[in-house]
């Protein structure tokens, strides 16, 4: 994994997804606006689970 998605995953995390479907990107910036903590948690999620399939 790149170190820097995990830094836009915890400084800025849509940016941190860009590589996935616009829902997601929204998702992650809607949880953002909400509270931080909800849009960092989401986006180091979908980046795991991107690593998961990666590697199965």
């Amino acid at each position: 994994m790149d170190i820097r998605r995990w830094i836009l995953a915890i400084i800025l995390p849509p940016a941190a997804v860009t590589n996935k479907e616009a829902g997601t990107i929204m998702l992650t910036g809607l949880l953002t606006l909400l509270g931080w903590l909800p849009g960092v948690a989401f986006a180091v999620f979908m980046m795991l689970q991107e690593k998961r399939q990666v590697s199965a």
